[in-house]
This record gives structure tokens, C-alpha cells and sequence, in this order.
């Protein structure tokens, strides 16, 4: 049996794994991780609704966030159930030790087919959210780092395999950007094209993460949504 947390009336999202420690689900684009100023529903509370049910808890229940995608971002999302669990797993992400694998759909066709991207971004946001790149440091910029792999062309878009070895603000969108070849959809970074609901043609695909307790290597993966834009982008998509 499939289960599946509830947003709303009509989302219901996959639960991937589950234990005492960890909750892993597979977050549909549109879905905000934490709450903002929109008051839009939110992962994390259905998470705590999900489990509060599911284990017939009283009171608050805890659910840490320890990474995040964007919303209009889908796929693989990790949940901790406790505080040490969270605690831990921060500690991974921080020490780059949790292994990411996105699949990306790009207007153009990034040259060479595959290589490394490094460069500098900044932490946090301007005054319209952007995230400030440059090729060399700058105040406050961190160093940043992907590798991609373009595995198939229609010559006017591209899909990539995308593996972040580091995790900055909007990193992955950023540095395709760089290479002239932005996400399908994004139109903060560029695209001159648009997906439905502002869809952003990135799906986090696989995580690889060691237990909290006890350090197991455990590997999770979603699948692609029904309204991922590959094959044929150009049907999905349309210009800004």
C-alpha cells in the first residue's frame, strides 16, 4: 500500500520511506516546503498532520527541515522526526556529505556536453530575489560547485543530469544560467519560456544520505511527475 500525506482537498503526495527517525516524501512542484507570507499550505504541516494521525500523537509534532527545493522544484524531500535526527542530518548537508542527483530540461545545449560549473554566489537574495553570481569572489559570496551531464537533445533544449557538490540559494538554476542555458520556465534567470503553473523543469531524482542513527547508506528516489516537460518541451512550454 501506498502511502501518502494529504495537502488540501486535492494533493496527495507519496511517501518514499518512513521510521522512527525520518520521513522522506516526494514533493510535487507548486508545494511551498515552509510557510511564507502567502499563508499557502505548506510540507512541513502536512508532514506534522500526517503524523500526528498516523500515530495518534498529542500535541505539537515535530518535523525538521533540514534542506528544501524550491517550491516550483519537485522530487525527493527528507523530513526529520526527532531533533537529534535533525541535528545529524544538517551536519551532513553542511559537510557536503549527502550525495544530490537532479534531472534538468535547459533551453539550449550546454557546451561541452558535460563538465563542471564553478563560480561564486552570494547568500541571500535582492531586492527581486535573484541570487548574485560571479566567475571570482566578491564580499560575502560563497564558492559553488555542479557537474552536469547532458543526456539527450532536440537541439533546441537539452536534459541534464545535475550533481551539486555543494547546496547555495538557487545554485543549480544559477550556474545553468552561466552557461547560457537556463531552466525551461525559469524567467527569473532568464528563460524566455514558460511552463504551466510556473513550473521550473528541475526534479531532485535521487538523494543519498546515511541514517542518523547508525549510518546506514540509504539511497531514495522519485519518479518523474506527470507533468515533467520531457520529451517534446516545446509542446509544454511557451514563450514569456
Amino acid at each position: 500500500m501506498i502511502r501518502t500525506l494529504t495537502v488540501g482537498s486535492t494533493m496527495d503526495l507519496p511517501v518514499i520511506y518512513e521510521d522512527n527517525h525520518l520521513l522522506v516524501v516526494d514533493k510535487p512542484a507548486g508545494l511551498l516546503a515552509q510557510g511564507d507570507h502567502s499563508g499557502d499550505h505548506t510540507l512541513v504541516a502536512a508532514a506534522a498532520a500526517y503524523l500526528k494521525e498516523a500515530y495518534a500523537k498529542p500535541g505539537n509534532v515535530y518535523v525538521g527541515l533540514v534542506h528544501r527545493l524550491d517550491r516550483n522544484v519537485s522530487g525527493v524531500v527528507v523530513l526529520a522526526r526527532t531533533s537529534k535526527a535533525a541535528g545529524r542530518l544538517s551536519s551532513q548537508f553542511r559537510a557536503g556529505a549527502v550525495h544530490k542527483t537532479y534531472l534538468a530540461v535547459v533551453s539550449g545545449v550546454p557546451e561541452p556536453d558535460r563538465g563542471e560549473v564553478v563560480s561564486w554566489l552570494a547568500a541571500t537574495g535582492d531586492r527581486r530575489g535573484v541570487t548574485r553570481a560571479a566567475a571570482t569572489a566578491f564580499p560575502g559570496a560563497r564558492e559553488s560547485r555542479l557537474r552536469y551531464d547532458v543526456t539527450a537533445t532536440d537541439g533546441r533544449f537539452a536534459l541534464a543530469e545535475i550533481k551539486p557538490t555543494t547546496g547555495r540559494r538557487h545554485q543549480i538554476r544559477v550556474q545553468l544560467a552561466q552557461l547560457g542555458c537556463p531552466l525551461l520556465g525559469d524567467i527569473k534567470y532568464g528563460s524566455a519560456w514558460r511552463l504551466a503553473d510556473h513550473r521550473l523543469a528541475l526534479h531532485a531524482s535521487r538523494l543519498t544520505i546515511k541514517h542518523p542513527v547508525g549510518g546506514r547508506d540509504l539511497v531514495f528516489e522519485a519518479p518523474l511527475p506527470r507533468d515533467w516537460p520531457w520529451p517534446d518541451p516545446a509542446s509544454k512550454a511557451r514563450k514569456a
